[in-house]
């Protein structure tokens, strides 16, 4: 018996949820575990990380990657989730603003930095859903997050008070968040008007399918997977041999020699990813084991 496994890159359509995204890949390849790695709002466009099959266990891998995001951001309006999803809450004239003034405070907000998250959001406090909360007119206090800026520029539009915006940064950084303080920096107020999310660590938009292609593809019988390894090109690779090949699929550990980082990706000979190992003293424990390349296949 056969099932699918590997990698699928989706661009999200807009009006749709992560979860909706999730539902129909399960339903065109046939398949009940289907996860993504990074939400993205209804509203919100492009990439999302999927992994079929087995490959849900190493969905943790894409979650903690870089992301890259490209948008439109409205000063002068704020809405109460701080996105055009929201209801407008306020108005605030806007100061004359230049690309160079604009860009000069965007890099001030570069590098590691705190930031709080919204009440409109999924973030569980004391078991509820923030977004929740905020829709019963309830406000609590969030912890703030560590997040990092590793790059932010914008540029003027030909609308009044809108710009574009391209920003790289670090897992769990809310953009309208950081565009609502870029506003206050500012001396005004702001709202994300549009979101695209163009990559993730390494697996970029232009490589993704649409849910339309999706379904062509599986029609036709093309391939829409990347392999399992796809998921751990971060780690340090170390090629086992068919014996211990065998006895991390059992569970055993094994002895290598070589490897440097407390945890690492085995392959098999033939380039297949067999486990994710961790360091336990002088040898290699498996922490996640895929089931053998011929046993499965990449849809």
């Amino acid at each position: 018996m056969t099932t699918s496994n590997g990698l699928l890159l989706i661009d999200k359509p807009q009006g749709v949820t992560s979860h909706d995204v999730v539902a129909r890949v399960r339903l065109v390849m046939n398949e009940r575990r289907v996860g993504h790695a990074g939400t993205l709002d209804p509203m919100a466009t492009g990439l999302l990380v999927l992994a079929v099959g087995p490959s849900t266990r190493l969905l943790r891998f894409a979650q903690s990657e870089t992301k890259r995001y490209e948008g439109v951001v409205t000063f002068g309006v704020s809405t109460d989730s701080l996105d055009a999803d929201g209801v407008i809450d306020e108005r605030r004239e806007v100061p004359p603003l230049t690309t160079e003034s604009v860009n000069a405070r965007a890099r001030a907000m570069l590098g590691a930095q705190s930031q709080i998250p919204p009440m409109v959001s999924a973030i569980k406090v004391k078991g509820q859903r923030l977004h929740a909360l905020a829709r019963a007119g309830v406000v609590v206090e969030r912890d703030a997050r560590a997040i990092a800026v590793t790059s932010f520029s914008l540029a003027p539009t030909s609308e009044a008070n809108e710009w574009t915006f391209d920003v790289t940064c670090s897992v769990g950084t809310y953009v309208r968040v950081l565009l609502s303080d870029l506003a206050e920096h500012l001396g005004t107020i702001g709202h994300l008007s549009a979101l695209r999310r163009l990559a993730s660590g390494e697996h970029h938009v232009d490589d993704a399918l649409t849910l339309e292609q999706l379904d062509e593809r599986v029609r036709d019988g093309a391939v829409v997977l990347q392999p399992p390894r796809a998921f751990v090109t971060q780690l340090e690779a170390v090629v086992v041999s068919r014996d211990d090949e065998r006895r991390l699929r059992t569970g055993q550990r094994v002895a290598l020699d070589g490897p440097r980082e407390a945890e690492i990706a085995a392959v098999s000979e033939a380039g297949a990813l067999v486990a994710v190992l961790r360091r336990r003293g002088e040898s290699w424990q498996p922490a996640v084991v895929l089931p053998d390349e011929s046993d499965v296949e990449h849809g």
